[in-house]
């Protein structure tokens, strides 16, 4: 009983940790980016913790300098680790010279993913649904 006792503890606290790791990664204000608008400049969005394990919610917007350009984000992040997120909600793009400068949304559940030393999350499915082009939405870590 004492050995599943200190097994139990021990897992708790594993968990607690990357709950700790997670929200300390996560929590607050987030640079990000849609490549068509501009890597010079950022947007920025911010992402807040819910009641659930794991799960946060995350708005933003990045607008252009030049024109009306902008990308939109709007949903909930779940984190499956440190380098791949869950996102469910709304990513909103509309650039002039894509999709007849029409808005583009995608509603649905996307993955996010950091990939080698990379300092942000990206869109896993860069291929924009409007258009026969490659959409860079990312998400940048905190700095």
């Amino acid at each position: 009983m004492k050995k599943l006792l200190l097994i139990v503890l021990f897992f708790g606290l594993q968990f607690l940790n990357a709950q700790s790791n997670f929200d300390e990664k996560l929590v607050g204000e987030h640079m990000i980016s849609l490549q068509w608008i501009s890597w010079d400049y950022f947007g920025k969005a911010m992402v807040t913790k819910t009641e659930n394990p794991n799960e946060y919610t995350i708005n933003g917007a990045q607008k252009s300098k030049e024109n009306a350009d902008y990308l939109k984000i709007d949903g909930t992040l779940k984190v499956t680790s440190l380098n791949e997120l869950v996102f469910t909600g709304i990513i909103e793009t509309s650039v002039s010279f894509i999709n007849d400068g029409e808005a583009c949304k995608r509603n649905g559940i996307f993955k996010f993913k950091a990939k080698g030393k990379r300092k942000y999350w990206r869109l896993n499915n860069i291929n924009n649904p409007c258009d026969q082009v490659a959409d860079y939405v990312d998400i940048y870590f905190k700095q």
